[in-house]
């Protein structure tokens, strides 16, 4: 299935990173964690309209690892699959 974001709507797939505690012991998967705040962006929205009806475009791009707040993000399962969708005003840095 293909997703499509509307507006400035971003399709995120997050990354989960290995959690580790600081004496080197591997949490478990059913370990209560963090919310992840990384990801890598699937696909964007066209874009806000401005107050003349022209299309604002967004930063981000498709490919793009960003950063984004922990609880801003709407989480949906698409064929077993986990991805976010976030405002643009959600992500607050592109990581290179």
């Amino acid at each position: 299935m293909h997703i499509k974001p509307l507006s400035d709507h971003i399709l995120i797939e997050p990354i989960k990173e290995e959690e580790k505690t600081k004496s080197g012991i591997l949490l478990p998967e059913t370990a209560e964690k963090e919310k992840p705040e990384q990801g890598k962006v699937i696909s964007v929205g066209p874009g806000k309209k401005d107050k003349t009806g022209k299309f604002i475009t967004l930063e981000v791009k498709a490919g793009d690892r960003v950063l984004f707040t922990k609880y801003g993000p709407n989480e949906i399962k698409v064929d077993d699959k986990e991805y976010l969708i976030a405002k643009e005003e959600d992500i607050l840095a592109i990581l290179e």
